[in-house]
């Protein structure tokens, strides 16, 4: 084969390659959800006058033909793969792999970020609470950051000067440290979240220092199928994945679970939705997920005392543990419901009076670092 032919061989291969990418990305059917990546694709933007003289169609075309390309998770796989064994890049877009575990980097403290959360707790304090026989507690879980950041090379926050700054603007609360009964081992690799199964201590702790008994014998269930956490499609790479286990007795089973439902009825359910299993995120089998509102009423109660928990997505997995020492608990998320709308929910039911009730704030790092998403 000579030269000329070579050259127009590899000619056609290219435009090839790059017309029938182009073809395939214009044709095919456009994904509206990345399993991997667990958020909404961009749609194709409206083409009008206006769009293209302002710029507004490029900008918004470019973040489509970004998720729309063709063998998208492919690429992002390679991308990766070359970040990390062939550059040797310590990360994948703040994404990193120290042994089998997954972390992304949280960094820097964000002083500002700390208070305006501790600004909203204050607020919800000051509001609903001030005046009242009411027991408020706090306290804080470190990211996975906290325990291999340092280690693995990466920047990671000063987590002591963190608590300090929201402890030191919430002065209302009694904080509780659980900070010593964790370690690496008690998180997902593949998620955020820390393990049910690996808690049981700190809930135990909570409950000592609120003043309540935990009846902490409980059965160890094992999902069927494995856990792909959040991480694991950040990631890209082919990663084990875990094993998500959750603990019941007979007090958790025998418990009435009341959310709302998309329409805003109420709806009474069990503490474990396990048609979440199957769904996007299986963590949220528990406590349903992400809700605003969520009470719980134990039938089996040995004391009347009641607990009201304001908390992030931790928290749907730590409280079935804090069940047997109440009478009632009520979850808050405050990143689904605005602060300011407390007192209709109050007046509806939904909420009781805070009045001779234990109150716990319970947050992580990463959502009190970022605390803009909460109301």
């Amino acid at each position: 084969m000579n030269s000329k032919t070579k050259d127009l061989v590899q000619t056609l291969l290219i435009a090839l390659f790059v017309f029938g990418f182009a073809f395939w990305c214009w044709f095919k059917p456009n994904s509206e959800y990345s399993n991997t990546e667990r958020r909404t694709l961009d749609k194709l933007p409206e083409l009008t006058l206006s769009s293209v003289s302002e710029g507004a169609f490029m900008d918004s075309f470019e973040g489509y033909a970004t998720d729309q390309f063709p063998l998208r998770d492919t690429f992002r796989t390679i991308k990766a793969f070359s970040a990390y064994y062939f550059y040797n890049f310590l990360d994948n877009n703040d994404v990193y792999i120290y042994g089998d575990v997954i972390g992304k980097t949280e960094y820097p403290m964000k002083e500002e970020q700390l208070i305006s959360a501790s600004n909203k707790f204050n607020y919800i304090y000051n509001t609903y609470m001030k005046d009242k026989n009411t027991n408020v507690y706090l306290s804080i879980i470190p990211d996975k950051n906290a325990f291999i950041a340092k280690e693995s090379g990466h920047l990671s926050m000063d987590y002591k000067e963190a608590v300090d700054v929201v402890k030191n603007n919430t002065r209302f609360a009694s904080y509780i440290d659980i900070y010593d009964l964790l370690s690496i081992d008690d998180y997902y690799n593949t998620d955020t979240h820390w393990r049910q199964e690996k808690i049981i201590d700190v809930s135990e702790r909570l409950a000592e220092s609120m003043g309540t008994t935990l009846i902490s014998d409980y059965k160890e269930n094992v999902l069927d199928h494995d856990f792909y956490g959040v991480y694991f499609g950040q990631a890209a790479l082919p990663i084990k994945p875990d094993t998500l286990k959750y603990l019941t007795n007979d007090i958790i089973d025998d418990c009435t679970v009341y959310t709302f439902d998309s329409k805003g009825e109420l709806v009474e359910s069990g503490v474990y939705n396990m048609e979440k299993a199957f769904g996007n995120d299986p963590y949220e089998i528990f406590l349903h997920g992400s809700q605003s509102i969520i009470k719980i009423n134990n039938t089996n109660a040995t004391t009347e005392k009641e607990l009201v928990i304001f908390r992030d997505s931790f928290g749907s997995s730590l409280t079935p543990l804090l069940i047997s020492g109440y009478r009632s608990i009520t979850v808050i998320d405050i990143r689904y419901v605005s602060s300011l709308q407390l007192g209709i929910f109050m007046n509806q039911g939904m909420i009781d009076t805070f009045d001779n009730k234990d109150v716990l704030f319970i947050y992580s790092t990463l959502v009190l670092n970022n605390s803009g998403q909460l109301k």
